[in-house]
């Protein structure tokens, strides 16, 4: 990837005199900045803005390793195959007309792929805009010029972008604005070839980059990509567009039904320590948020002390941060007595801290530095929020040297601004250049601090663990796989039956309902004498999963007269063709649902989830690529919605969360066992005196 990043020589072939046109553009932009050599190349031009221009690639002197490409779709592949001759290891492919057009550029794209496979060169694009790099001020681009005129400010975050036109107009928004610097943005298009993962292994390693952002609608290699976030300390945010139910219409289980709309890359996310983003302007604030302060390790407090010129933004404030996990730091008598000092007699302070009586006092610049050193000194405050104007109203601040004291004391800074146009931008540029992250709403300033303040601490690298745990699993699914009892999984296809799909699960060591398959009402009896009542009583019929709108299932049996009508009932509908099946009843005020799927994308997953009647209801659900580690799926848990419950809310009884995640672990594993396992749903889980106890099973073999 180094000739991409770091070329010697440029061809750009159709480069054209034509002004305005793509071909110019990129031109004048490597006018601007590239420091290499820049070849032109197009038959009808002697030279192109000054430049020397060539008829053809294989005219082009030494030294050149990258070639820029915009042409018709249909001269593609002759491009492509003349520079593989000629040598040239890279192309940017930055004309369109292929995959996105439909059937006949898809197989356009595919005869350039195929080329490239055949000679070795790599291929970025098509369809895209190519590469800005700031720091170096080099744009490999077609963007209009008029991105020069922002002063291409640097910074430490890098973008990938699907998207093209996203990629350059976003860029020359962010930076005209004055809200980010911006270490490299990469416009990456169709990727036949060059792809997220190629991108992302480089900016991992790139010094001037310290966090990276992604827009994608799809993701080439999901398990690379997690396992390069895992690789790296490095914060990656992503904006992941195009979900689409994928599969959904063949799904056969809770679980499965479950996985659709981007569900299960959202659980790879989350596994892999990767923030998402729901839009491009928290995209970018994500990014440069965890750039300004990707040297705080993950988790490291929600205490926030709120410093305002106005007390109604402090109440705003506090509202918004209960609801981001963020919480009022409570000052110490040490803290009351430094602020005291500015503020007048009649006035305690508190936070939020509502200085405007103290500006009042002693001018801003005084009660805003005297807050500030206070809160910093409070060992109850983990960061601060500070509320600024710029424009009038005597509300001037020395932000240099607040910025300067949270810096010293190790405490996140961020600031709200408002006030005249053109001041509030004066200020956004300093701030920026302070390494302070400056919002223009409130809500988006408390969101980026509670992204940051309660970041999973599995972020990052975790390679002992990882490594610990990779080999357990391996040798548990080489166990499973020699396991006897698992025999019936190598010699079935389709759905197995509830009595065999749990003793499968009983195999792996999963708890189990204790249960009797019967024929008649006299072995119910007995089963009864055995078990004792409550009982549950089910009809068994392939292809029926969900037993329950299909009126398979009495519950609440607490007599022999209860038993007789429940076998009754079952034999009529059943007419004699399937089994029933008798279970003591398991007890429990929570019920779960936890499975596992096979993935066309990603392979091996984990669900879980709230369970029984209402597991597609309320879709309190979350996934992990398997195999799992224990961290993994104790991470998993946390994640759900409903994790107050497992806590032992209100009466409720603590779940035993490891034993729990031991089971989605084991889930992980079997279906790395044995490749024919479509899905396995276990639903309901129900949690008896805080233990997990599978009472329902299915398994789908292929």
């Amino acid at each position: 990837m180094e000739f991409f990043f770091r070329p010697r020589g440029i061809a750009v072939v159709g480069a054209t005199a034509s002004k305005g046109k793509g071909g110019n553009l990129i031109v004048l932009n490597l006018k601007k900045g590239y420091s290499g050599p820049v070849y032109p190349v197009n038959p009808g031009y002697d030279d192109i803005e000054g430049v020397t221009c060539y008829p053809s690639v294989s005219d082009v002197p030494d030294p050149v390793d990258l070639a820029i490409v915009f042409v018709a779709a249909h001269m593609v592949p002759q491009v492509i195959e003349d520079c593989a001759q000629r040598g040239i290891p890279g192309v940017m492919i930055q004309s369109a007309g292929f995959s996105e057009t439909g059937t006949n550029g898809s197989a356009l794209q595919e005869k350039i792929r195929q080329t490239a496979l055949k000679t070795g060169i790599r291929l970025w694009g098509p369809n895209c805009m190519g590469l800005v790099d700031v720091p170096s001020q080099w744009i490999f681009s077609t963007v209009t010029p008029t991105i020069w005129d922002t002063g291409l400010t640097p910074g430490n975050v890098s973008l990938i972008a699907q998207s093209g036109m996203l990629a350059g107009a976003f860029l020359i928004d962010l930076m005209s604005h004055g809200t980010m610097g911006i270490a490299k943005v990469c416009s990456i298009g169709n990727k036949m070839d060059v792809d997220e993962n190629d991108l992302l292994e480089w900016l991992i390693h790139d010094p001037d980059t310290a966090a990276i952002g992604l827009y994608l609608e799809s993701l080439t290699d999901c398990r690379r990509f997690m396992a390069l976030c895992r690789s790296t300390p490095k914060p990656v945010v992503i904006l992941n567009g195009g979900k689409t139910a994928g599969g959904a219409a063949a799904a056969q289980s809770h679980t499965a039904s479950l996985s659709a709309g981007g569900a299960l890359v959202s659980g790879a996310m989350a596994q892999a320590g990767v923030v998402t983003a729901d839009g491009f302007y928290q995209l970018a604030d994500f990014s440069r948020t965890l750039g300004m302060y990707a040297h705080l390790s993950p988790r490291t407090g929600n205490r926030v002390a709120v410093l305002t010129y106005t007390g109604a933004a402090g109440i705003v404030s506090a509202d918004i941060m209960d609801r981001h996990g963020l919480e009022l730091s409570q000052f110490s008598e040490t803290t009351l007595g430094t602020l005291q000092t500015v503020f007048p007699e009649w006035m305690p302070p508190a936070n939020p801290v509502d200085m405007w009586p103290g500006i009042i006092l002693n001018g801003s610049k005084k009660t805003y530095e005297t807050a500030m050193q206070a809160v910093c000194a409070e060992p109850e405050v983990d960061a601060v929020f500070i509320h600024c104007f710029a424009g009038g109203f005597s509300l001037e601040v020395d932000l240099e040297k607040m910025a300067g004291t949270a810096r010293e004391a190790g405490k996140p800074l961020f600031c709200w601004i408002s006030g005249d146009r053109d001041r509030v931008y004066r200020f956004q540029k300093s701030a920026q250049s302070l390494g302070v992250p400056v919002f223009r709403e409130i809500m988006r300033a408390v969101e980026c601090m509670g992204m940051l303040l309660n970041r999973p601490q599995e972020m990052g690298i975790n390679t002992d663990v990882d490594a610990n745990t990779e080999a357990d699993a391996t040798a548990q699914i080489r166990r499973l796989t020699q396991d006897p009892r698992l025999a019936v999984l190598a010699t079935n296809t389709g759905e197995l039956d509830e009595l065999v799909s749990k003793q499968v699960l009983k195999a792996c060591g999963i708890p189990v309902v204790e249960e009797k398959q019967v024929t008649s009402f006299e072995e119910a009896q007995r089963a009864a004498v055995d078990f004792g009542f409550p009982l549950v009583v089910k009809g068994m019929v392939p292809g029926v999963s969900h037993k329950t709108e299909s009126n398979l299932v009495h519950l609440g049996i607490a007599s022999d007269q209860d038993l007789a009508t429940a076998v009754a009932t079952l034999q009529k509908t059943l007419e004699g063709r399937d089994s029933i099946l008798i279970q003591k009843q398991v007890p429990g005020k929570i019920e779960l649902v936890a499975g596992f799927v096979q993935d066309p994308r990603l392979g091996p997953c984990v669900m879980c989830g709230l369970g029984g009647i209402f597991a597609e209801a309320l879709n309190d659900t979350v996934f992990g690529v398997a195999p799992l580690t224990l961290a993994d799926a104790l991470a998993m848990i946390d994640r759900l919605k409903c994790r107050p419950m497992l806590d032992g809310f209100r009466g409720y009884d603590p779940v035993d969360k490891t034993a729990l995640g031991r089971i989605l672990v084991t889930l992980g594993d079997l279906g790395c066992a044995y490749p024919d396992i479509r899905e396995i749903d276990i639903n309901p889980l129900i949690m008896h005196k805080g233990d997990p106890v599978a009472v329902d099973g299915l398994v789908v073999l292929a």
